[in-house]
Order: C-alpha cells, then sequence, then structure tokens
C-alpha cells in the first residue's frame, strides 16, 4: 500500500533567538537565530536561558511552508552541511515590539532566503535543522521531485554581424543623412 504525500505541507517552528550585548555604541543589542523547534507550541519571547548578558527567548512559532513546486530549491537546503533552514529576521524599523526584531518567515527554501538577502532591512540566518526535521523534508522531496532533462538550446541562424550602428532602426524608412549632427538641423543666424 502507497502512501499519498499532499502537494503542500505545513511545520510549525518556534524560533530561538539569541540577544547579546552589542559591539559597538550604535547598537545596544546583537540579535541571532540559534535553533528550530519542530512542532513547538504557542510562544511570545518566552526567555529559555539567561546568562552573563545572553539571552535566549523563544520568539514565537511560525508556519514553515514547503510546496512540491519548490523542491529544488528545498534539496539545496537539505544538501547544505548542516542541512538548514532560514529565518528572516525583520529589524527595528517595521517591528512593533520591545525587542526591536521579529520573525519574517521561517523557511526550507534555500532560494526564497537568497530572495531577502538583497534587503538591509532584513537579517537572513541559517540554522541546522533537527534531524527528525531533515527525515521529514527529505521524504516531502524525494515524493514530489522529478528529474528534469537538460535541454541544449540551438542557436539561431540569424546573422546578427550585419547591423551597423548609427543607421536608426532599419524598418523606417530615411531620405536625410543619418550622419548629420544635431547642429546642422538649428537654423542659421540671419537666414
Amino acid at each position: 500500500m502507497s502512501r499519498t504525500i499532499e502537494k503542500s505541507l505545513v511545520i510549525s517552528m518556534g524560533v530561538v533567538l539569541r540577544r547579546t550585548p552589542g559591539v559597538t555604541r550604535w547598537a545596544k543589542w546583537s540579535w541571532k537565530a540559534v535553533d528550530v523547534i519542530p512542532g513547538a507550541g504557542p510562544a511570545n519571547w518566552t526567555v529559555l536561558r539567561d546568562e552573563d548578558g545572553i539571552t535566549d527567548f523563544h520568539a514565537g512559532t511560525y508556519p514553515m511552508e514547503l510546496h512540491a513546486t519548490d523542491v529544488e530549491s528545498v534539496r539545496k537546503s537539505l544538501m547544505m552541511r548542516p542541512p538548514s533552514v532560514f529565518v528572516v529576521l525583520d529589524k527595528e524599523t517595521s517591528v512593533d515590539n520591545a525587542h526591536g526584531i521579529d520573525v519574517h518567515i521561517v523557511t526550507a527554501s534555500a532560494d526564497l532566503a537568497g530572495d531577502y538577502t538583497d534587503s538591509a532591512e532584513v537579517i537572513v540566518e541559517p540554522v541546522a535543522m533537527p534531524d527528525i526535521l531533515v527525515g521529514a523534508i527529505r521524504e516531502f522531496c524525494d515524493a514530489h521531485y522529478k528529474e528534469t532533462p537538460f535541454k541544449k538550446r540551438k542557436r539561431d541562424r540569424q546573422r546578427v554581424d550585419l547591423v551597423e550602428d548609427g543607421k536608426g532602426d532599419a524598418r523606417i524608412r530615411q531620405t536625410a543623412d543619418v550622419y548629420r549632427s544635431p547642429a546642422a538641423l538649428k537654423p542659421k543666424a540671419g537666414s
């Protein structure tokens, strides 16, 4: 009896953020995502550990969505050493809590996480996947991965070396000298 796997999977992920004292006078705190807890219950900045000025918070529990169409990107995350999920953190400007940072998204898609790295408004942190999560994600990927054969593109036979620069659009008929300077178009003084 074969087991069918849905086209999408949602896993609730608890996110553990570590707050350490900042190293410059402009940043009071430094934040880093250090762990994820698959299947975690609800939390709202629950303190897990507080030693020597370093505090670990269970910042909250967020849905991590896997889609059959993103399997190629998720497989990249599984091939990382160690296999990783990505936590995208919003910085101070768009956050409405006392900590000045919040979790925007948790994803196993390496491509989606890479898209967020283009912004200076967010921090993207790779976090090692727990073994139980690696197994579940690998099973999902194996069920939905389809090898796409490489297709070599054929060159078109159009000759591009025959185009003369500066002649303008070949589709527009021109009766005048296309090489004339714009100064030649100005009316002469005294004429």
